[in-house]
């Protein structure tokens, strides 16, 4: 799968932090019956690679990727556990070429036009903003566009359900990442419907033009 596809699949990448691996599997069925297959798994505990491993042994129906990537080991590690595809906050020239050796499709980070164009004499174009809110949002977006006209960007950081069409309307957007499919509070308690829901009501939007 290339990283093009990834981006392509939906118009939200939820960026998951799971607590415990047990809920993996519900989790991630719960994503997907609302609509949502592309699942970030990120980094950020300690159940994360096993969480990774539960969701492509048991949920063929989700693609799920490996996130928040900032050690070039954590490639295979990634890739081992089943992991589709990776993302990184930022990029390095170490951690292209490890996302290179284990040939995972990667979403790098970037911020500012100089690491776009690291990003670019890397060859890669589909580019994850990061943080997006902080970055300057939907304005820096306009003002990357004009010297990168070959970069597509997932915004991710400060997005939320109200301004995702608004990042969506710009037409070097693919998709947007935020954690608002997936709260913790809503994931300890195992209320998979209203993740569901939200996951439905994420795969609904579209660019408000």
């Amino acid at each position: 799968m290339m990283i093009s596809e990834v981006l392509g699949a939906g118009p939200v990448i939820p960026v998951i932090a799971i607590p415990e691996a047990r809920h993996a599997v519900p989790l991630a069925q719960a994503l997907v019956a609302g609509g949502v297959r592309i699942l970030e798994v990120t980094l950020r505990t300690a159940a994360a690679l096993e969480a990774v491993r539960r969701i492509a042994a048991e949920v063929p129906d989700a693609i799920v990727g490996v996130g928040t990537i900032t050690r070039p080991q954590e490639f295979a590690e990634a890739k081992t556990a089943g992991a589709r595809f990776g993302v990184t906050p930022g990029l390095t020239a170490d951690l292209a070429r490890a996302a290179h050796d284990s040939e995972l499709p990667l979403l790098p980070g970037v911020m500012t036009p100089s690491e776009v164009i690291m990003a670019l004499s890397f060859g890669y174009t589909q580019l994850k903003l990061f943080p997006a809110r902080q970055a300057g949002g939907i304005g820096m977006l306009r003002a990357l566009a004009g010297p990168f006209p070959q970069t597509r960007f997932c915004p991710t950081g400060g997005v939320n359900v109200e301004t995702a069409p608004l990042f969506l309307a710009e037409p070097n957007v693919a998709c947007v990442g935020g954690s608002w499919l997936t709260p913790k509070a809503m994931i300890e308690r195992g209320d998979w419907a209203a993740i569901t829901a939200l996951a439905r009501e994420a795969s609904a939007l579209r660019a408000l033009r």
